[in-house]
Order: structure tokens, then C-alpha cells, then sequence
């Protein structure tokens, strides 16, 4: 096929054929054979009109390597066998050549309103406009309208089979998710110690409350592992049920960043064109050996793997503008009013909990619904879905906890569902607001596919809010229902086992720091009350009590043992994690205190012992020699008290010299009373048995008290 020159060009030489010479004849015909054929030709642009008089609506879909572009004419305006045309390029091309070399299509019946452009480079920005050429135009100029684009996809050929295209969509998800996954563990190390503070910050101040949860769920982007955490929290005593609640309120306003981030740079800003150069900056981070870098070098990795991810997933998944056919199911399981918009809660709650993350559910529905796949009704229903999907998380950890553990997860759930259960009943109102609320800055999402996912992001947010801005006021009538949903069984609800991380679950090793640390602040009090129970013994009469309280302390220790297995694995699991410089120190300093600990309580553990075989053998103290093992106890006693302070204050208030006065004043106590034992040995009064079990015990509590040194000492040198 020849130019649109083809006509004048050949008038042209019937005319001057013969007037020629033969050279310049030959040049000419040799010429013929190179003009530009039709896919490729050069045309006379007229920049000076605009085709938009002309016709309107112009749109591209692209699916794969083609494109559909669809538009309306303007027949009262368009001159009677005018000719439309598309050109089309590369828009890189028209950005590096003042005169690009533009692809133009055959010439078009004005009566058509679409064109299939085929066989288009892969996953490239395409540029393109359409023309008119008016009939009796002897120039055969085209006037363009203004320049639009679209990008071709990877897509999915008709050789694709259906299981590969599956497992190609599973992949892309699988890909989004271990993207979230990589980001939240990078921005986690990076902030550390920051979210560390925060979360021991929680107060019963229930706004602060919110702000914790929701600052912290936006940091980390999951609100799953905040929620987790707090379970861990309330099964420790940390925060009471109430205001567990405040928090688990403002983590779920801070799952609806994650919408934002989907929404606006997936779909409204083209970020995936940007990570490939992100993740570079990425990796040049990562190999340097600033772990501080190195941690953001991960956050970056994988925030642009996440957005390429969300790019395959999108290539991947079709776009049905327009497509009536293939909506019809859809659109007649939307037609039950209140009904369908359960339906599709049901549907997101199933979601979430098949991929476990309310993230990547947000992500699958906001694309679903701008490629027109689902209806953006029904969208919204399955968004409401997903808040319920996601409190399973944090029931599957409260499975093996404390009461407790059990009733803030419960609270979790009664929360996310009452507001699931207004927001049906109001659904139609709320979807008008919706519309309202969207309208100040972007079309219709009723009539606009692509305003659909910043209003999905939108819904989110307004609806989390507002359940929080309702529910607040209800947080009694919560904590009094979960309570009766899970009241207490027996006594072993209450009795002392691992709390902080009695679920067994690892959240991201930085964080996990935090509950390891507060699991230890417990295990010193079990040794403390073990000091107690001792000086109980020592004053106790009744065999009855004696034999109860030498039981109670053989009890205490078999809990010491097993609280510093499972804390030493716990740390062991966190230690193959890849950690920072300065959580690899706290893990040693940890196993550290930890094995210190146990060692205590075996010591009061042999000293039960030691008092035992005293009663049995019928050996008794003298009433100063009673007094002053007491005396040791209760200097004793305030070297854990301090201990305790410390184990709870953060680094930069361990107080260390206080720990070093309690030492030194029971190293004095110590040298004391073995020199007032040393002066009775040649006296009358002096029994050797009972002086034999009265040394033991004062040098067993004076290696207590350097244990008890050494556990302020590791937590000075790094906490």
C-alpha cells in the first residue's frame, strides 16, 4: 500500500514523464520503492487545528500488546466523507525527536467509533492521537488531536493456558505480599528503638491509646503484628482490656494507609516506572556497612518490589470496560440490595484470611474494581470484609494465651464486626457521601473507572474512623462483653507462664526485642518473690506452712528453668533473623540476665533444700543468727527492688550506682557477720551443725546479690 502522496504524485509524473531526463526519471522510480508504507508513513501535520473540534471522548484500553481506542464524532461538525486516522508511537520517541517518525493507521469510515491497534511493543508508553482528513482537501493534510497515551501490558496470549494464567496471579500476589513483608521488617529495624519507646508508652489514656496504635500500625504497615503485640501485652499485664481496646482502635485507622499507598501510587501515579531505580538506590544502601542504611536499603527494596508486584498484578488481570458479558454475573449478584453487600463482606472476610493480609486483600479489590471486574458497590463490601478478616490473626495468636490474651482479641473482633454491621445498615448513605467526598477532585467512581481506587481508599479510612469516633464511648460495653464471652476457667489462668510471648509468635525480630525484654522484667520478679518466700520460711512454725511454702519454692524454680528455655529460644529464633548491631548486643545482653536469673533461682532453690535438712536433722538457729540471715534477705530484697527499676527503665536511665551501693552493702553485710561468726567459734554457745548450714546460707544470699549486679551491669552496657 502506497502514501496518501500516491495520487498527486502520480498526476505529477504523467505530466512531466516525458519532460524528464532519463536519470532523474530512473532516481524517481527508483524512489517509488521507498516511500514509507502505511504502518510508518510521513504525513503533512497541520499543528494549527485541533481535531478535539471534531471528536471527543477519546479513550485507550490497552490489553496485552493491543490496543482499543474508542472515541465519539461530533457528525454535526465533520464534513460529509471526511477520513479519520490514529498514529501512534513511542512516547520516549516524541520526547527525543522533534519530527518522530509516527505509525499511522488505514484510513477509517467516520462511521466507526473504535479501532484495535495489534502487535504493539510490550509493556511500553505509548503515545497516539487521532486525525481527521477532510474530504476536497487536494493537500491531503491531517489535522491531530491533542497528544494522549496508554502503556501496553504484559498480558496474556489465547496459547495461555488458564492454570498458568493462575498461577502467573498467584505469583504477582506472592511478589506484593513478600514486598509488604520486606518493607514493614526494614522500616522495623531502621525504627527500632523509636517503636520500642513507642509502644511502652501505651497509657490508659484512651486517645493516646488510639494514637499509639495508629501511629505505630502506619510505621509498620501491618496492623496484624500491632494487634498481635498487644494481645502479648494485655497477657502480661502491660496494658489492662480497656485499654488494649483504645489501641487495637487506632491500628485499625492506620491499616488505611496501606489503602493510600495502593491507591495513589499504584494507580493514580505510575510508581512502578520508578522502581527499578528505587531498588537500585536499594541495593547500593545494602551493600554498604552502615547498618542504619542498610536497614532503609531493605524498607526501599521492599517497597519496590511491592509496587512491581501490584504492576504484574494489574498486567495480569484484564481490563472489561465496557464489557457488559463478562460483568453480568457480578451485576446480578448486586442486585439484592442489603444481601449483596453481605455477600461480599463474606467474600473479602474469606479473602483475608486465605492470604493473611488485609493488605494484600485492600490490593487485590482496588485493582479488581478499576479494571471493572467487580462492581464498586460491591467493592466496598468486600473492604468491610477485610476488617473482619483480619482480626483472625490476632485470635489465632490468643489461642494459646492467658484469659486475658484471649478477651482482647475477642474485643478486637466485636469491634471490627459492630462497625461492619452500621455500616450495612447506612451502606447507601455512606456510598453517597463517598461520591460527595470524591467529587471535590475527581470524577464520579459511579462513572469513572480510574477514580475508583482513591475512592475504595477513601471508604476505608472515612469508615475506620468514624467506627472509632462511635465505638470509643462503647469501650466499657466491649470489655464487659468479652469478659462474659471468656470468663475464667480454673486458677491456671492466673498462674505464672511465658505472657509476653506466650503465642509463640515472632513478629519482626526488632520489635520481638521488646517483648523479650518485658518477659525478663517478669522473670526477675519470680525470683524476687522466691527471695520472699525464703524469708516466709525462715520465720514459719507450722510444719504444715513450712512444707506448702518449701513446695511452693520447689515450684518456683521448675519455672525458672522452664522460663529461661523458652525465652533462650525465643532469643535464638531472633538471633537468626538478620538484626542490627545494636539488637545482636541486646540479644547477648539478654541470654545474658537471662541465664543469671535461673541461676538464682536455683541458689534459693538449694537454700530450701539446705533449710529442709536442717528441720529434719532437728538443727536450730539461735535467735541472732536468725536475725541476721533476715537482715541479709532484706538488703536483699532492695537489690531487686532496684533490679527491678532497671529492667523496666529504658538505657539511658538504668541506674547503675544505686545497683553498685545495694552490692556494696551486702559484700559489707557479708564480711560483717562472718566476722562476728568467727569470734563465736571459740565460745560455748557455738554449735558446729548449725553454724555449718547458717555460713551456707549467708554466703548463698551474698551470691545472689552478684548475680543481681551482673544483671545491671549487662543491661548498662546495652539495652
Amino acid at each position: 500500500m502506497f502514501s496518501l502522496h500516491l495520487p498527486q504524485l502520480m498526476t505529477f509524473m504523467l505530466k512531466r514523464i516525458f519532460s524528464v531526463k532519463p536519470t532523474l526519471l530512473l532516481s524517481f522510480v527508483i524512489s517509488l520503492f521507498f516511500i514509507t508504507p502505511i504502518g510508518a508513513q510521513q504525513v503533512s501535520v497541520k499543528n494549527s487545528d485541533d481535531a478535539s473540534d471534531y471528536i471527543e471522548n477519546i479513550n485507550a484500553s490497552a490489553d496485552g500488546v493491543e490496543a482499543k481506542i474508542t472515541w465519539n464524532v461530533k457528525y454535526n461538525k465533520l464534513p460529509l466523507k471526511g477520513k479519520i486516522y490514529i498514529r501512534y508511537i513511542k512516547d520516549n520517541l516524541t520526547k527525543l525527536n522533534a519530527d518522530p517518525q509516527w505509525k499511522i493507521s488505514p484510513a477509517i469510515d467516520p462511521n466507526t467509533t473504535s479501532f484495535k491497534l495489534i502487535d504493539l511493543p510490550v509493556e511500553e508508553k505509548m503515545a497516539y492521537s487521532i486525525g481527521i482528513q477532510f474530504d476536497g482537501d487536494s493537500k491531503g493534510q491531517i489535522v491531530w488531536s491533542k497528544k494522549k497515551s496508554f502503556k501496553t501490558e504484559r498480558g496474556w496470549t489465547a496459547n495461555t493456558g488458564l492454570i498458568m494464567r493462575i498461577l502467573m496471579l498467584l505469583g504477582s500476589l506472592a511478589l506484593f505480599i513478600y514486598g509488604m513483608k520486606i518493607m514493614s521488617e526494614g522500616i522495623q529495624k531502621a525504627a527500632g528503638q523509636g517503636l520500642r519507646q513507642i509502644l511502652g508508652s501505651m497509657t490508659s489514656n484512651k486517645i493516646k491509646g488510639i494514637f499509639t496504635g495508629f501511629l505505630t500500625t502506619s510505621i509498620i504497615q501491618s496492623s496484624s503484628a500491632t494487634t498481635v503485640m498487644v494481645v502479648s501485652f494485655v497477657n502480661a499485664g502491660l496494658l489492662s482490656l480497656k485499654e488494649s481496646i483504645g489501641v487495637i482502635m487506632g491500628a485499625n485507622i492506620g491499616t488505611t494507609v496501606t489503602a493510600w499507598l495502593v491507591a495513589y501510587l499504584g494507580f493514580s501515579v505510575s510508581m512502578s516506572d520508578y522502581a527499578l531505580p528505587i531498588f537500585l538506590i536499594a541495593i547500593i544502601f545494602m551493600f554498604l556497612n552502615n547498618t542504619q542504611l542498610k536497614s532503609w536499603g531493605e524498607m526501599l527494596a521492599g517497597f519496590s518490589i511491592l509496587f512491581i508486584g501490584l504492576e504484574l498484578l494489574k498486567s495480569g488481570v484484564p481490563d472489561v470496560k465496557g464489557s457488559v458479558d463478562s460483568l453480568a454475573f457480578l451485576k446480578s449478584l448486586s442486585d439484592y440490595g442489603s444481601f449483596s453487600v453481605i455477600l461480599f463482606v463474606l467474600i473479602g472476610t474469606i479473602v483475608t484470611i486465605v492470604v493473611q493480609s488485609s493488605s494484600a486483600a485492600m490490593a487485590v479489590t482496588i485493582l479488581l474494581c478499576e479494571r471493572g471486574i467487580i462492581p464498586y458497590q460491591m467493592a466496598a463490601g468486600m473492604v468491610l470484609g477485610e476488617n473482619i478478616g483480619t482480626t483472625i490473626t490476632a485470635n489465632l495468636a490468643a489461642i494459646v494465651g492467658n484469659v486475658h490474651a484471649k478477651r482482647a482479641a475477642r474485643a478486637h473482633f466485636i469491634f471490627n464486626v459492630f462497625g461492619v454491621i452500621w455500616m450495612v445498615i447506612a451502606f447507601p448513605l455512606f456510598m453517597d457521601l463517598i461520591d460527595y467526598l470524591i467529587q471535590f477532585k475527581y470524577p464520579s467512581p459511579y462513572v469513572d473507572q480510574s477514580a475508583r481506587p482513591i475512592a475504595l481508599a477513601l471508604f476505608h479510612t472515612t469508615f475506620n474512623i468514624l467506627n472509632v469516633l462511635i465505638l470509643v464511648w462503647f469501650t466499657n460495653l466491649i470489655a464487659k462483653t468479652v469478659v462474659k464471652m471468656v470468663p475464667v476457667k480454673n486458677e491456671s489462668d492466673e498462674e505464672f507462664r511465658l505472657e509476653y510471648i506466650a503465642g509463640g509468635v515472632l513478629s519482626t525480630p526488632e520489635l520481638s526485642l521488646l517483648e523479650a525484654k518485658k518477659e525478663i522484667g517478669k522473670f526477675g520478679d519470680v525470683t524476687k518473690r522466691m527471695a520472699g518466700m525464703f524469708k516466709d520460711l525462715l520465720y514459719e512454725k507450722e510444719k504444715k506452712k513450712k512444707k506448702k511454702i518449701l513446695e511452693r519454692i520447689g515450684k518456683y524454680e521448675v519455672i525458672t528453668d522452664r522460663l529461661r528455655e523458652e525465652i533462650l529460644a525465643y532469643l535464638g529464633r531472633c538471633a537468626e533473623e538478620e538484626l542490627s548491631k545494636d539488637s545482636q548486643e541486646k540479644v547477648r545482653a539478654y541470654m545474658a540476665i537471662n541465664n543469671d536469673l535461673e541461676r538464682i533461682g536455683d541458689i534459693f532453690y538449694q537454700m530450701s533444700l539446705v533449710y529442709k535438712k536442717k528441720e529434719e536433722e532437728k538443727i536450730w538457729f539461735s535467735p541472732e543468727q536468725r536475725l541476721n540471715i533476715k537482715t541479709m534477705l532484706e538488703e536483699l530484697e532492695k537489690a531487686f527492688d532496684t533490679m527491678g527499676e532497671n529492667l523496666e527503665a529504658v538505657s539511658s536511665k538504668v541506674d547503675l550506682d544505686k545497683a553498685y551501693k545495694n552490692e556494696a552493702s551486702i559484700n559489707s553485710l557479708r564480711d560483717k557477720l562472718r566476722l562476728e561468726n568467727d569470734e563465736m567459734i571459740d565460745s560455748e554457745e557455738f554449735n558446729v551443725k548449725s553454724n555449718v548450714i547458717y555460713t551456707d546460707l549467708i554466703f548463698s544470699c551474698e551470691r545472689v546479690g552478684d548475680l543481681i549486679i551482673n544483671v545491671s551491669e549487662e543491661l548498662k552496657q546495652k539495652k
